[in-house]
């Protein structure tokens, strides 16, 4: 098969989550397990970072990766789902995996793949290890595809575990409360490997402590041992000074991932970066620095806040569920324009309403879908945004949805694209 051929294939013949939801999802490891088996486990040839978390967890993957690049290790980042390009999914050094090998591996693993049926999701995780594996790298930043218990990633054994937070999201595969969800999240936490918790949540907490206790994992919660302060945007960088108990430990330090929720994945990631020193990884302050002003460039990463253009001023984000949302929310109540026109798609197994409610009234909103099978159709997100007071037109996709919010606004106006990370996906 050619290149093309062969994605056609992982993407049209493998279950898929991203295009037909919780059908494509195995409730087990077998199948991931048998093709790693195939493969000579290469998980276990490299270490490995583990990411999960609701929100939030595929900027901190990237953050995390970049630091560590910059320290002077080879390092793999595995993440999902991809926005332009396939091979986003996996790289080395922000070098994206190149199209021989994903030819070369659906090829030589045919057999193991008519035999073992699995999803598209398995396949990329088991290609993602043999990558590493065959190119020998110091050290994996793997982020979870959903949940932590039974997710494909799940079978690694890493250095640290980091989880982000757990609001709610994907309920009809995780859980319907918040310590459901963390429960599924906690499967990361592996027997005597050090956990850090990005946030600490009343209803949540215990969850974690309980199964570091079973696991006899150290846990450390990065919000009882750090503190932002002095956040500020420096334009184009978003700067912040973090303390370590009283004293300052990281003063101006600035990121270029600007929206004011990367606050809260900084801290996440400053903790684990602490606790990947105490485990004898060599991180000098300087990495830290010169990484966390350039994570776009060192690891290619997209749709966090990201300006496509000025005048007007267009922003996209991948934030597609109730607390991803209030968090764009914050962040266009933080910028200047006289008119907000919003672009908006979401995918039918989201809890729209939860996101409808919180949106503002006074928007233009142009409603479009997504080109994907759970893309809710524009005409019943409009009708279900009625009810909440959102007015605006439909559009049957999400390129002409932007055309005509382009043509409409004024060079002072601010147009917002979101609401699903495959609304973003097509923008770009």
């Amino acid at each position: 098969m050619t290149y093309k051929q062969t994605l056609d294939f992982l993407y049209s013949k493998l279950p898929m989550f991203t295009r037909v939801g919780a059908v494509a999802l195995k409730k087990d490891l077998h199948n991931t397990i048998a093709m790693c088996a195939a493969l000579d486990n290469p998980q276990a040839k490299f270490k490995s970072i583990h990411i999960a978390g609701t929100n939030g967890k595929g900027s901190t993957s990237h953050m995390l990766a970049a630091v560590l690049q910059k320290a002077g290790y080879k390092t793999g980042l595995y993440t999902s789902p991809h926005l332009k390009d396939f091979r986003e999914r996996i790289r080395i050094n922000g070098k994206m995996v190149s199209k021989s090998f994903v030819k070369d591996f659906v090829k030589n693993q045919t057999e193991i793949i008519q035999e073992t049926e699995p999803s598209f999701f398995e396949v990329t995780v088991a290609m993602a290890f043999d990558y590493f594996a065959k190119e020998k790298v110091d050290i994996a930043v793997i982020e979870v595809g959903l949940g932590g218990r039974l997710d494909s990633t799940n079978i690694i054994t890493p250095e640290l575990s980091v989880i982000t937070n757990i609001s709610l999201d994907h309920t009809n595969i995780l859980g319907n409360t918040l310590p459901e969800i963390a429960f599924e999240k906690a499967g990361i936490i592996k027997k005597n490997i050090p956990v850090v918790i990005g946030e600490r949540q009343s209803e949540t907490e215990n969850v974690f402590i309980q199964k570091a206790i079973q696991e006899n994992s150290q846990i450390t919660f990065a919000q009882d041992n750090l503190r932002l302060e002095n956040l500020r945007q420096k334009n184009p960088l978003l700067s912040m000074d973090i303390y370590q108990g009283k004293g300052l430990g990281y003063k101006n330090l600035a990121l270029d991932l600007t929206g004011t929720y990367q606050s809260k994945n900084i801290v996440t990631v400053i903790q684990s970066i602490l606790k990947l020193k105490e485990l004898g990884f060599n991180i000098p302050d300087k990495a830290i620095y010169s990484s966390l002003n350039k994570v776009k460039k060192l690891t290619g990463l997209q749709g966090r806040w990201q300006t496509l253009s000025t005048n007007p001023l267009v922003i996209c984000d991948t934030g597609h569920n109730k607390a991803g949302i209030t968090e764009v929310i914050q962040n266009i109540n933080n910028t200047n324009f006289e008119k907000l026109h919003i672009v908006i798609g979401m995918v039918k197994d989201k809890d729209i309403n939860g996101v409808l409610a919180i949106l503002p009234k006074n928007a233009i909103y142009y409603f479009c879908e997504p080109d994907l099978e759970r893309a809710l159709p524009a005409k019943d997100l409009a009708e279900k945004a009625a009810r909440f007071k959102l007015k605006g037109e439909i559009f049957i996709n999400v390129k002409s949805a932007l055309e005509a919010a382009k043509t409409k606004a004024k060079n002072n106006d601010l147009i917002f694209v979101g609401g699903s990370t495959f609304v973003v996906a097509e923008i770009l």
